[in-house]
């Protein structure tokens, strides 16, 4: 068995404070903008698609599809980086993608979310394995 790996803690201010709680409750949340209509990661208050601050946060189903994907071998520990696009949503994040054989990935592959845990405990980052 491998040892899970624990990932640099990402910077928490005012505006994604709320995002990060969530992922501590193992829920991944994503912006959505009530004026255009529209969904937006990484998560910011003004919508960059029409400029309105009348956002809310919707929870996203945690499955979605790999839209592109890259392999880093020359690091110590080999991973892989991969923007995945989120069921019912239509927009993509970037992300890890974890626990799974590297050489496997596919563009269009269907993935989940997995929690993974950070060097700080108020936070855990939103990976992604094979489905």
């Amino acid at each position: 068995m491998t040892e899970q790996k624990i990932f640099p803690a990402p910077s928490v201010d005012p505006e994604t404070k709320e995002f990060w709680a969530a992922t501590n409750e193992n829920k991944l949340l994503v912006r959505y903008c009530n004026s255009c209509e529209s969904y937006h990661h990484y998560p910011r208050t003004i919508c960059p698609h029409c400029g309105s601050d009348d956002t809310s946060y919707k929870q996203a189903s945690g499955t979605g599809t790999i839209y592109s994907y890259s392999v880093m071998r020359r690091a110590k520990e080999p991973y892989a980086i991969a923007y995945v696009t989120l069921d019912g949503m239509g927009i993509s994040m970037m992300t890890n993608i974890i626990d799974c054989d590297f050489d496997a990935l596919e563009i269009g592959q269907s993935v989940k979310l997995k929690f993974s845990p950070t060097t700080s405990d108020d936070v855990r980052l939103p990976t992604f394995t094979p489905a």
